[in-house]
């Protein structure tokens, strides 16, 4: 865990103290403590500070009797005897806050911090294997054993805040791979929801460790800001990373060793969003329900039953000195994984797109979009193919369900409807001279129609061919609408066509009344013969 605490309570005194007992210590302090009947050791020491001095007196009038701006640091640790491996420890960073505070860079440019508070302490927490909960304990306790009156670090300023959490498991590295295989929840949790091009994206898939050597799964990550986590989880808000990764010597180790095996975790990301979360422990707790809820929906995506054996031994999850892999009788039910609907949605916003028809400026956005590899904006697609640009925003905006426009670029929703656009582009690529045949068949019983096809015609024609809509006229009148064999299953109702095709008709500026006169004519397979009924009759229902 990483998390700010800011104290404003006492001012300026916790600065003060330790740099007292720094000085007293000849430049540090060392000592020993015990919390929860573990043994932890601390050791208080300093740094130098890029915060410019502020003379004898901080703007907020403190009295600042330091010759030298300095910074202190809390290492704390579980004695060695009790983790030899040394990996449960954490890092606190005590550094100085007042209002109108000016900082240094390394190029000796000046520029003024903002702090929210008038005078106090920040203190910046980095730690490993420790439940989130203790971090202020320990903190208070390690405070106290170096000489520093643990009550400076009560009450954080509701200001304060987490930078990074992880919640994980360690999983045998012979049960892991459904977690990260190609069609796992790491991949599709990418595939579906991840934004094709714009926004922020990140899916890593790395099989090679630091040295070059083969390691499935070695480092596979998926990261989803606060938007697309709510569409996997609609009760969560935090932005998040899913991973499975291994250490990095994993590949040399026996599977005697947990290092041997990866860890699947879920991390809360702080920079993909502008919201915070604070460290009071209602926060602390929604956060930890948010990343357990999200492990234990992959695990169970993946095939893996989420409560080990009641001893920790097994063939899936591997205990290790922090990971006891024991069953939590008190765990919530997870949520489901459950992207078959987003897949679903998805489907079905292409294809009404594609079965509803599209006009050639649409036809030609979509080329664009899934062949050109970057970000694209309307009048680029608008120059490409020497169309008007506001006739390529009004085709964007009816395909609004397929594409999102942000910050005047346009993309498609996702890879996966990207790839569903791309095989309908491909398709009618290689139908092209089909397409067209069909079209000018449509164009030639559209006797009506004016010279010059505009977009809303060709759009009328290419819906026709698409569906093999045949229109038979005389001068101006239409005389039949040919829906052909309708499967009950497979194809839409008559009513509907005959709907679709009215409204491209209007589109089109053709005679409406020309169109209502009509006599429509389909099959189903079961009938004997040919069904007919009047335009207008459909049209009613």
């Amino acid at each position: 865990m990483s998390a700010n605490f800011l104290y404003d309570e006492h001012g300026l005194a916790p600065f003060f103290a330790a740099d007292r007992r720094v000085k007293q210590g000849g430049g540090s302090q060392t000592a020993e403590f015990r919390d929860d009947g573990e043994r932890w050791v601390v050791r208080l020491y300093y740094q130098n500070s890029g915060i410019v001095h502020p003379g004898p007196r901080t703007p907020t009038g403190t009295e600042f009797r330091l010759d030298e701006m300095r910074e202190y640091r809390l290492a704390v640790a579980r004695h060695a005897e009790e983790d030899p491996t040394g990996q449960q420890s954490f890092n606190a960073h005590l550094a100085p806050r007042w209002s109108g505070m000016k900082v240094e860079n390394a190029r000796g440019r000046r520029s003024t911090l903002d702090v929210p508070i008038r005078e106090g302490v920040n203190v910046k927490v980095s730690g490993s294997n420790i439940d989130i909960f203790r971090y202020q304990d320990l903190l208070r306790q390690a405070a106290e054993a170096v000489g520093i009156n643990g009550r400076y670090f009560e009450d954080p300023h509701e200001y304060s805040n987490v930078q990074d959490a992880e919640r994980y498991v360690r999983i045998h590295c012979d049960a892991s791979g459904p977690i990260h295989a190609r069609d796992g929840p790491i991949a599709k949790i990418g595939h579906l929801l991840e934004h094709d091009r714009t926004g922020y994206r990140k899916v890593v898939q790395n099989d090679d460790d630091s040295h070059g050597r083969n390691l499935p799964g070695y480092y596979h990550t998926v990261t989803l800001g606060p938007r697309r986590v709510r569409e996997a989880f609609p009760s969560h808000r935090f932005p998040i990373e899913v991973k499975h990764y291994y250490a990095r010597e994993a590949r040399s180790k026996s599977k005697d060793d947990p290092l041997r095996h990866p860890k699947v975790g879920v991390s809360y990301q702080v920079s993909r969003w502008d919201g915070k979360i604070g460290v009071t422990d209602e926060d602390l707790e929604e956060l930890r329900r948010q990343l357990d809820r999200t492990l234990h929906a992959v695990l169970i995506d993946a095939g893996l039953n989420p409560t080990p054996s009641s001893d920790g031994a097994g063939t899936t999850y591997v205990p290790d000195p922090y990971f006891p892999a024991d069953v939590d009788e008190d765990a919530e039910e997870p949520p489901s994984l459950d992207l078959t609907h987003i897949r679903h949605e998805q489907e079905s916003i292409v294809v009404r797109a594609l079965t509803d028809g599209l006009s050639p400026v649409e036809w030609e956005s979509l080329e664009t979009l899934v062949t050109d590899g970057g970000r694209v904006s309307p009048r680029d697609i608008a120059a490409r193919h020497d169309r008007h640009e506001e006739s390529v925003r009004r085709a964007l905006r009816r395909m609004g369900e397929m594409v999102e426009r942000e910050y005047g670029t346009v993309s498609l929703k996702s890879t996966y409807v990207a790839e569903l656009v791309y095989d309908a582009v491909q398709e009618a690529e290689a139908s092209r001279e089909s397409f067209k045949r069909a079209a000018e068949t449509a164009g030639k019983a559209l006797a009506s129609a004016r010279r010059g096809l505009d977009d809303r015609t060709s759009a009328l024609l290419a819906w026709c061919a698409r569906y093999d809509v045949e229109v038979d006229s005389r001068g101006d009148a239409v005389q039949r609408i040919r829906l052909g064999e309708l499967d009950r299953d497979s194809d839409a109702d008559p009513e509907m066509l005959v709907k679709r095709a009215y409204e491209l008709w209007t589109d089109a500026r053709q005679d409406v009344e020309a169109f209502r006169s009509a006599v429509v004519e389909f099959r189903r397979p079961e009938d004997r013969g040919v069904r007919t009924v009047e335009a207008w009759r459909l049209l009613r229902r």
